[in-house]
Formats: structure tokens, sequence, C-alpha cells
């Protein structure tokens, strides 16, 4: 299947003067040709849809992570990486649908959600879909620990999204509430991720697969922490998905949270009913105040403990110089990204 938009876009150097992250071209032509073969298994009924929701997911972040976490110290990959990754990818784009639903998108990676085009009934059956094909393909794996793992992580990303969707407009939302909250709904499939990669290729390394889990689940807190930040500095043209859904909502995440703390719980009742107009110039007016209170230092102590978590897992995995180089990188980047973000607000 040929995919409309780019796998991942050229990365920027990182700040330390290093090359950058480089992104595994073949591992992701041979997974993006496997998810093809994947879409035309599906009933000629939704078969359009699921191209559609395949061909618009992103960046491939979470297979990359499977590639990286297993990869020989030459460069070569186990077809049974590329299945791996299809499993969590087919889940993760399964949540995009059902997120769109909740957060009530119109576009991601610049193009119309599926609930745009075709309403919530239609990407809530989507997103059930795909979620039965990928677990349809960790059943095939001679293990029983693949599906086992999918599952249960399947599993806490709805729980996840439950516990964010029952609290929205608690103004009370406590940090560690939240922090609980983007482990389950994001940070798991970055843990499981990472956990697989190493586990199909080298499945007696079991303190291995352990420790790149905890490397992965702590990336995975970084990145949704660099998500919620990007919710009120980002731009949607350069970000390509549709911004300020969060506060639409209600749904507070850390800058609001931390905004919360500084000003009040009243105070912050008071700021968003004074409020008015658009979305966007509510967003603004939210982040301005962010700005006026100083919170987004406290938001990058959060980021950054969250990566020295992350790179302790790396350093305990023992991983091969190539896998290990890839994945510092990676975390480099992310952490360049981010750097980008506060700077430019």
């Amino acid at each position: 299947m040929s995919l409309n938009n780019p796998v991942l876009a050229p990365l920027s150097p990182v700040k330390s003067g290093q090359s950058g992250f480089q992104v595994p071209t073949d591992f992701l032509k041979r997974l993006n040709g496997f998810l093809g073969e994947q879409v035309e298994s599906f009933e000629p009924e939704i078969r359009h849809l699921a191209r559609y929701a395949v061909e618009n997911s992103g960046r491939r972040l979470r297979p990359i992570l499977v590639y990286f976490s297993g990869v020989g110290l030459d460069g070569t990959f186990l077809e049974e990486q590329v299945r791996a990754a299809a499993v969590i990818e087919l889940v993760h784009i399964a949540t995009l649908v059902h997120d769109d639903i909740l957060d009530g998108a119109e576009t991601r990676r610049r193009c119309p959600t599926v609930f745009h085009k075709h309403g919530p009934s239609i990407a809530v059956l989507l997103g059930d879909a795909l979620f039965a094909h990928a677990l349809r393909l960790a059943s095939d794996f001679p293990t029983t620990v693949v599906c086992r793992e999918v599952s249960q992580a399947t599993r806490s990303v709805c729980a996840g999204e439950t516990r964010q969707v029952t609290l929205r407009g608690d103004l009370n939302l406590e940090i560690g509430e939240y922090l609980r909250i983007i482990e389950l709904k994001t940070a798991e499939l970055f843990r499981v991720s990472c956990l697989l990669g190493t586990l199909v290729v080298d499945g007696d390394d079991i303190s291995r697969s352990q420790s790149m889990g905890s490397f992965g689940k702590h990336l995975g807190r970084a990145y949704q922490i660099f998500d919620d930040a990007a919710d009120f500095l980002g731009k949607e043209d350069s970000l390509g998905k549709t911004l300020g859904t969060d506060l639409a909502t209600r749904k507070l995440t850390l800058p609001a949270l931390l905004l919360r703390d500084r000003i009040g719980v009243d105070g912050l009742t008071q700021l968003l009913e004074q409020l008015s107009g658009s979305p966007e110039d509510v967003r603004i007016a939210v982040t301005q105040a962010m700005e006026e209170h100083d919170i987004f230092p406290g938001v990058i102590e959060f980021f950054r403990r969250e990566l020295h978590a992350a790179r302790v897992g790396l350093e305990r995995s023992g991983l091969n110089k190539f896998s290990n180089s890839a994945l510092e990188s990676l975390v480099a980047f992310l952490e360049n990204e981010f750097d980008n973000l506060i700077t430019a607000s």
C-alpha cells in the first residue's frame, strides 16, 4: 500500500550536535506493506474506512520503538518485529479514531478525522474493528505473551480515557491523578512497544524487556506532557491537528493544573467564565494567563524528570550500540522539540 502522507518528516539535528534521529526506512516500508495487506483483508463495507485511518495515522513512532528495541547491531530486523509493530500501530490508530470523537476534533495530520467525515457512530465501529484486528494478529504469535500484553495495554488505554472523561470539568483534579491518566492512555502503548520489541527477538531476557518497558513508559509520559504543552503553545498549521480541544472539553492537563495551583480553583473558574469567543481565542487567553503566572517552568520540570527516568531505563537495558545510540537520539530529539516549543512562546 502506498501511503499518501510521509511516514515521518525529516528530523532536525538535536542541540548537542548529534546528527539527529535516523528513521528506519526499510523497516517502515515493510511495515506499511504489511498494514496494506491487513487493510485488504477487512470486509468491503469498512475497507475504505480502515484504509483512510491507516493512511492518515501519523509518524509510526510506536513501531519505530519496536524496531530499535530489538534491532540487530547491523540494522537487521525480524518479521516478528514487523508483525508486533503492526499490532501496536493498529491499536494506536483505533484509539485515535475514538479520541477524535471524545474531543470533537475535526482534523488530524491535516486531514479530516473519521469522526468529522462520517460521524460518531461510524467512527466508533471502525475503532472497534481496528482493535479486533489487532488482537487477531496478536493471537498468531507462538507465545501468548504478545496477546496478553497487547490486551492489557488496550484495556489500560480505555481505562485512562474513561477516567479522564469522568473527571472532565473537575477543577480539583490532583496532579498525581493526571500523571496516572497519561500513564494509562499514552505511556502504556510506549511501554508495550519497547517491551515487545525486545521480547519477540530475545524472549529469554526478561530483565532487558522490563527495563525497556520502563524506558517506554517514561518516554510516553514525557511525550504526553509535550503534547499537552503544545495544545497551548503550538500552532495548528505546523502540528497538523485541532488544538485547544482539551480546554474546550474542560479536560485539565498539566499546564492548566499548574495554573490552577497558582491562582486557585476560584481564580481558574473566574478566568474560564469570563472568556468568550472562539475556542482559539479562549486558548490564546488562557495561554497568556499561564505565561503571566510563569507556569511553564513547572511543566519543564515534570518533562525533564520523565526524560531522566527514561534514560535510566535505557541504560539498564544493555542494548547493542546501534539500538542504544538511536534511542538516545530519539530522546534528545524530543527534548529539543520541547525546548523549541517553550522558547518560541
